[in-house]
């Protein structure tokens, strides 16, 4: 594909802790194909992670152990701007006149902003109200083509959208309106001890649950090993089997195989071996992972120059956007500063 061509991508992760083996296969496995075809913006979303009280050393720590992360997968900082959000002072101040331009009422039917507040009823603050401007100014700020959604994004993403329409009504074209990207993603990864919910990072109730990138590689083993299955004993995928169905999920996604390839790879075996099979995929899917992102997380000078490269080439971008909106609404033009 054309550089003329690209479309460009826009995804972010929040710092909120290590990525899940769920968000490896549904969602940082794909970005690194991705990068092959689009111009990709992968951001640290450090600035969303705020909404909810974080110890400061460890949000600094975090974050950039999710930048050396995704550099272990395969991101490459060279073909693609990979960012800081915080770096960047243009969300911040598009933020504020985005929020100028969406209505309360919008904010307040967010699913999401219900869903944290009834988890976080000590501290409702304006930021998880207008957590979905922030993330508007994120997208609109690269003029983003395509946004990869879940369905647990899609109401942002439509409000983004509105918006974007809005201000263009009102001042001309001046944002790019997104579309949803669905991307070929893996399998829906669900958790190991409830396997009807997903496999998430937020999922901490029982550790068991939920398989860490960067989980000791005997404990990964271990957690597949005491996954919740079913009393039958054939192997097979199947809607009232969700427990082996989304262990050959998961053997699938990691040793790029499709279902009927993974239960043909299991015809006859019983349960034990089955699952001794899907933990050491994993662990070998996993392994250089590790590795990778240990030697990485080693070379302090490299990881801070991909942070400074990437603010700058973020930067570059996003204060463009942010002049010519600045402009639009009747600020001073200030060159330079």
């Amino acid at each position: 594909m054309s550089n003329e061509q690209r479309k460009v991508i826009y995804s972010a992760m929040q710092p909120s802790g290590v990525p899940s083996l769920g968000n490896y296969i549904g969602a940082l496995k794909n970005w690194v194909n991705l990068q092959n075809d689009y111009d990709c913006v992968f951001a640290i979303a450090n600035m969303h992670a705020i909404t909810v009280r974080q110890e400061p050393a460890q949000l600094r720590k975090k974050t950039r152990d999710l930048l050396a992360l995704f550099l272990a997968i395969g991101i490459d900082p060279e073909k693609n701007i990979l960012y800081i959000q915080s770096d960047v002072t243009a969300h911040a101040q598009l933020n504020w006149i985005l929020n100028c331009y969406t209505y309360v009422g919008e904010l307040q039917r967010m699913t999401q902003f219900k869903d944290k507040s009834a988890k976080h009823e000590e501290n409702i603050n304006s930021g998880l109200l207008t957590y979905p401007v922030l993330m508007a100014s994120d997208i609109l700020l690269y003029k983003a083509d395509l946004v990869p959604v879940g369905e647990d994004q899609r109401q942002h993403l439509e409000i983004t959208r509105d918006i974007a329409e809005r201000f263009n009504n009102l001042y001309g074209e001046v944002f790019k309106v997104p579309e949803g990207f669905i991307p070929k993603v893996g399998a829906r990864i669900m958790g190991l001890q409830n396997p009807t919910r997903k496999m998430s990072k937020s999922e901490s109730d029982n550790e068991n649950n939920v398989i860490y990138l960067l989980d000791d590689l005997k404990v990964i083993a271990n957690k597949i090993k005491r996954a919740v299955t079913d009393s039958d004993t054939e192997v097979r995928y199947s809607e009232d089997k969700p427990g082996i169905s989304n262990l050959l999920n998961i053997y699938a996604s990691v040793t790029d195989k499709t279902i009927e390839e993974a239960e043909a790879d299991f015809k006859g075996a019983n349960y034990g071996t089955f699952k001794s099979a899907v933990a050491e995929a994993v662990v070998e899917r996993i392994r250089p992972i590790q590795e990778e992102f240990a030697r990485i997380s080693a070379d302090k000078a490299y990881v801070d120059s991909v942070i400074e490269q990437g603010a700058q080439k973020a930067a570059r971008i996003a204060n463009k956007t942010l002049s010519k909106v600045k402009k639009k609404v009747g600020f001073p033009d200030r060159p330079g500063l």
